[in-house]
């Protein structure tokens, strides 16, 4: 048998034209998710194979432009012009074609062949868009295959396009470039004169030319570099005369892509009001979106958690029965064996596998509302509220399930696009109080300030709410206010919910969150059974012990004793095991807890420690998740320390407050 060809392909396209599918398709479950090197932009591969034929098909992040306004941009961008693909495969959306070609302008400037899959035909006989492929191929002058993606149709012929046109038959290859408006065609070839003999490989003149005139600030670091200072000096002066050349690039672009629309679209019911029209008239706007928005999350959150919280506690008590089982098996070992083995790998990272449930029922929810559409209505319907603390409506809906859990409020950011936005909605999801510190916090109230207890606790919440929004508008305005934060909303049309994709998305993600279970989360498990069970065989003789009476000082502004610390550092495996440490602290079962409560904290105490808790750092699997999805040391460590500076200084606040008022 003769070996199979290797091509290197890259698919291309804007967001909800039904990218994903196409990969997922193509690759199947030979896929591998990671970060590009050095990015946080998440990187996905993956293989389709043949007898003919062995593809490395990268999914390139998908991007409106190639402008390099956003780290997704100059990801694809990057790839492309040094990689050199065999092809670029550009995913565009039958019922929305312009928006296709504006990308497809910047990408034939970069030089790999290209072939147009025209997606969602189906969607646009629906909406009455006809298309004459004839045309289309003739005005473009590059191979365009329509494709069902969502029914597996027209795949075949796709791939076999790829194939010809990477093994070289490019007789018929012949694309019709854009050029920039004519009253600024003599500046191009000016430009291209100064230039063309400075440019460094991989780049072509053409390419840096246009992307000079439209102002793209790593060209022009680049040519900085590389021009003599006089052609620098030349170049400089003529786009200083010439400032409107983004507009003549853009207008060039624009009279391009009508001509092509001109030649090769229809609409024949262009005065039909569409479906989609009809439910965004009540999902766009506040008035009806806003509470449609909330019920919809409403129902979700009942899914994740009503549905979710049931087999979980159901995976805990099948977790503790085979702790149980395999105990005997271990009682011929040393003690700290058994422990190990029992409290910290099934007690610790085993506590975490429970949380699966939860996981994917919330990745599946997640991952329909964005196959249908509806996702892009949700952040649209928010960003108008979400920009007061720096971020975009999108955001709204990992920040929202962190009630439920911090572990899938960061990584449910991944559905945020940009880099920036997408950082600051991890860093700011732990501050949402999570069913664990609701826990301690309905706990704690309710033995300390009896029947004050549910306004004490609600004022709590809406307190660390309000510092949520607080910290977001800080955070962006200082530590981020040099990274500018675009946010281009299209609302795609509504289509049937694809279950492939969708199962392809819970599995990649679960099978992320499976693996750090295994492997970091187990480690830290691990280290902090040792650091809480060794020298001694309580908390207050072990390390942990040691640390808490150490730093017990620290407690005195905010008033906690060391068993308090104790009690908080404890937190950091999980939320609910503050209040374990207290009754082992206190020399109490958790049902003697609430009578001894009130004697050991005084209403000060037990608002600084709620206070503290609320915003303290959060637990290991949130952490773990973190540091994973920042994909930065630098920002991780510096929200652990504003986690801990915030915490004790609220803390601070809040007990001298309390005294202050005699609370």
């Amino acid at each position: 048998m003769k070996s199979a060809k290797k091509f290197l392909i890259a698919l291309a396209g804007q967001p909800n034209v039904g990218k994903s599918t196409v990969f997922n398709l193509l690759t199947g479950l030979s896929q591998h998710v990671g970060n590009w090197p050095g990015k946080t932009v998440a990187k996905k591969e993956g293989v389709y194979v043949s007898e003919e034929v062995d593809m490395r098909i990268i999914d390139l992040p998908g991007t409106y432009s190639l402008t390099a306004f956003s780290e997704e941009e100059r990801v694809a961008r990057d790839f492309i012009i040094k990689k050199k693909p065999d092809v670029v495969v550009l995913i565009a959306g039958a019922s929305a074609l312009e928006r296709s070609l504006y990308l497809l302008s910047e990408l034939l400037l970069l030089g790999p062949p290209i072939v147009i899959a025209l997606n969602m035909m189906d969607v646009a006989d629906e909406h009455g868009i006809q298309i004459d492929f004839d045309s289309l191929k003739a005005s473009l002058g590059i191979p365009v295959v329509p494709i069902i993606a969502t029914k597996n149709k027209g795949l075949k012929e796709l791939v076999s396009q790829v194939v010809s046109i990477a093994k070289g038959n490019l007789d018929e290859y012949k694309p019709s470039l854009p050029e920039v408006s004519r009253d600024h065609i003599n500046v191009y070839h000016l430009l291209v004169e100064k230039v063309k003999e400075h440019i460094p490989r991989p780049y072509t003149s053409r390419w840096a030319v246009t992307k000079l005139m439209e102002g793209d600030p790593n060209v022009l670091k680049m040519l900085g570099k590389v021009l003599p200072a006089d052609r620098w000096e030349d170049v400089g002066v003529l786009l200083r005369e010439h400032e409107d050349s983004l507009l003549a690039v853009v207008k060039g672009r624009y009279e391009w892509i009508e001509s092509v629309i001109r030649a090769s679209v229809s609409r024949y019911k262009r005065g039909q009001v569409l479906v989609t029209d009809r439910l965004d008239q009540a999902l766009t706007r506040p008035v009806f979106g806003i509470p449609i928005l909330l019920g919809v999350l409403a129902f979700i959150f009942f899914l994740t958690y009503g549905l979710g919280t049931p087999i979980q506690g159901a995976l805990e008590a099948l977790e503790n029965s085979f702790a149980r089982w395999i105990e005997p098996y271990l009682s011929g070992t040393p003690g700290w064996v058994s422990g190990i083995i029992i409290e910290g790998v099934i007690g610790g990272a085993g506590t975490v596998l429970t949380f699966l449930p939860i996981l994917v029922i919330f990745f599946a929810s997640m991952a329909f509302l964005e196959d249908v559409g509806y996702m892009a209505r949700a952040a649209f319907v928010m960003d108008r509220f979400m920009h007061i603390i720096g971020l975009h409506g999108k955001s709204f809906l990992p920040l929202f399930l962190g009630f439920g859990c911090n572990v899938p409020a960061v990584m449910g950011a991944r559905i945020v696009e940009s880099r920036r936005a997408r950082l600051l909605t991890v860093f700011l999801a732990p501050f949402v109080p999570c069913t664990g510190r609701l826990v301690v916090l309905t706990f704690v109230t309710a033995a300390v300030f009896r029947e004050k207890a549910a306004f004490v606790s609600w004022s709590l919440v809406a307190v660390n709410i309000l510092a949520l929004g607080l910290f977001g508008m800080f955070v962006s305005r200082v530590f981020l206010r040099g990274e500018p934060m675009p946010f281009i909303m299209e609302l795609p049309l509504y289509h049937r919910p694809n279950l492939r994709t969708i199962g392809m998305v819970v599995w990649s993600r679960t099978k992320a969150f499976v693996r750090l279970a295994g492997t970091v989360i187990l480690g830290f498990s691990v280290l902090l059974w040792i650091i809480s069970n060794f020298p001694g065989e309580t908390i207050e003789d072990s390390v942990l012990g040691y640390i808490g009476r150490f730093i017990g000082p620290l407690g005195a502004p905010i008033g906690l004793d060391w068993r308090m610390i104790v009690a908080l550092l404890a937190s950091f495996v999980a939320k609910e095991n503050s209040i374990a440490a207290l009754g082992v602290l206190y020399g109490v079962g958790e049902v003697g807890l609430r009578s001894v409560l009130p004697e050991m904290m005084s209403h000060a105490s037990a608002l600084s420690f709620l206070v503290v808790l609320m915003l303290f750092i959060p637990c290991a699997a949130t952490m773990v998740v973190m540091r994973k999805e920042m994909g930065n040391w630098r920002w991780f460590l510096f929200s652990l320390v504003f986690m801990l500076l915030i915490s004790f200084g609220s803390g601070m606040l809040a007990y001298r407050l309390a005294l202050l008022l005699g609370i």
